[in-house]
């Protein structure tokens, strides 16, 4: 089933939203997963720490992430699935509308197998 784990560079009231509005959702920010320990941390400790916790990564950081990407892909190793957003389609201001991108995704795809899968978000119409 499909897991978010937001990156710090999402706002944490995204999570707590979408908890509230689907409570079967798995949804963590980076803030309090983990206590917090992962705040601050290299993106390739996030990506490991994500993939061990079966989460899929959300993060507006395609420029060190994209690259992160290619070497896993490199070494033949695996994620467990990385959704991109570009703040010209879904401002980090926007919470709303982030909120039912997620929200929208999560109920298309939440059964498929994330491993190895990166899309990029899109807002919800």
């Amino acid at each position: 089933m499909l897991a978010f784990l937001l990156d710090e560079h999402i706002s944490p009231t995204v999570a707590a939203k979408l908890v509230a509005r689907r409570p079967e959702m798995v949804v963590y920010s980076l803030s309090s997963w983990e206590a917090g320990a992962y705040l601050g941390a290299p993106d390739w400790d996030v990506l490991l720490a994500a993939r061990a916790g079966l989460l899929t990564l959300v993060t507006y950081d395609q420029r060190t992430l994209v690259p992160l990407l290619r070497l896993l892909a490199e070494h033949g190793l695996k994620h467990t699935g990385v959704v991109l957003i570009d703040e010209r389609t879904i401002h980090p201001a926007r919470i709303g509308d982030l909120v039912r991108a997620l929200e929208q995704l999560w109920e298309r795809d939440r059964d498929l197998d994330w491993t190895g899968r990166v899309m990029y978000l899109t807002r919800h119409p």
